[in-house]
């Protein structure tokens, strides 16, 4: 059995063994650009985890785990052109080193590469995987743009939002897991345990990204400490403290997130508020609850291999960046 550190080290051999043709350059490069930026390699890694609670053999699982990655980073790649991001893990996106057009039409290839890698699994399995696959891909779809109409939209609710980062983020994480267990030959029942970890384990992490993100150490956290307030972004946070504020604080919030002031002095207020109400126990209270939801899955799962995915939800839970 193999640990996060191994399996990360496997993606990224494999990843270094996908050869891309030469020509056109500007299609493949930007392609092989961003593939290389590294990352935490999380979703394909939670493939291999999920394969190797029931079978040893890994290797079976390493075409849909690089499919997983290749899906992911195509998200990334225009994800990056909506929001105008100038950086991807401290380098130039690539729409920035190129431009628009091309990462269009280099993250549409990664999109078609991603179907590739998956329909090569064993062909007793393929109409289920690609099934799996094909409903997250749609659902991340549907969360990015989820996540655009919040930015107008101003009656947002916290089941909106919690239903948003769920799709955005949440599902392929559980797609990721519950394709590994198809592809290793594990049961209907411990395939939905494990789709449903990652998807709670999902929604616990990117409710922990929305609280570190304004409470969290800025080196630490490897970015600017407050952006989503400075970016009147409708967070959990954000919503929760509207919910529960009074008269006066409702409306200093709601002021304060209708100006395009990018201030510390705007994230300094708006974090009083959120600390007066006491909005980072509340929303430590909610990631909790969800990793507890993920962790009865897992202990539900039917092996007796699973040290490494607690260590991996650990991991995820104890991070401070």
């Amino acid at each position: 059995m193999k640990s996060i550190q191994e399996l990360s080290a496997l993606i990224t051999d494999e990843l270094s063994r996908v050869e891309y043709p030469q020509t056109p350059s500007l299609l493949y490069e930007p392609i092989d650009y961003i593939l290389g930026l590294g990352g935490k390699r999380m979703r394909p890694i939670l493939v291999l985890m999920a394969y190797q609670l029931f079978d040893k053999n890994i290797e079976k699982a390493f075409s849909p785990a690089l499919a997983i990655e290749v899906f992911h980073n195509f998200t990334l790649l225009h994800d990056d052109i909506m929001d105008n991001a100038p950086l991807r893990r401290g380098q130039k996106t690539v729409h920035e080193k190129w431009n628009n057009n091309v990462a269009i039409l280099s993250g549409d290839t990664m999109l078609v590469q991603a179907y590739q890698l998956i329909a090569q699994v064993d062909d007793t399995i393929v109409k289920q995987v690609l099934a799996v696959f094909s409903k997250a891909a749609i659902q991340v779809c549907e969360g990015q743009q989820c996540d655009m109409d919040f930015e107008t939209q101003s009656d947002v609710s916290i089941p909106d939002y919690l239903k948003m980062i769920e799709y955005k983020t949440a599902v392929l994480l559980g797609a990721a897991l519950q394709i590994g267990g198809i592809t290793a030959g594990a049961s209907k029942e411990d395939q939905n345990h494990l789709y449903a970890f990652g998807r709670d384990l999902g929604i616990a992490f990117q409710l922990k990204d929305d609280l570190l993100d304004a409470f969290g150490d800025a080196d630490a956290f490897g970015k600017q400490v407050g952006g989503d307030i400075m970016a009147n972004k409708k967070t959990y946070l954000y919503l929760k403290a509207l919910a529960i504020a009074d008269g006066t604080q409702r409306q200093n919030l709601e002021q304060y997130f209708s100006t395009n002031d990018t201030s510390q002095v705007k994230v300094d207020a708006v974090k009083t508020i959120f600390s007066n109400l006491k909005i980072p126990e509340l929303t430590t209270n909610l990631i909790r609850e969800y990793h507890a939801r993920a962790m009865e899955n897992l202990a539900a799962i039917d092996s007796e291999n699973k040290e490494p995915l607690l260590a991996f939800s650990a991991l995820l839970m104890d991070r401070v960046s």
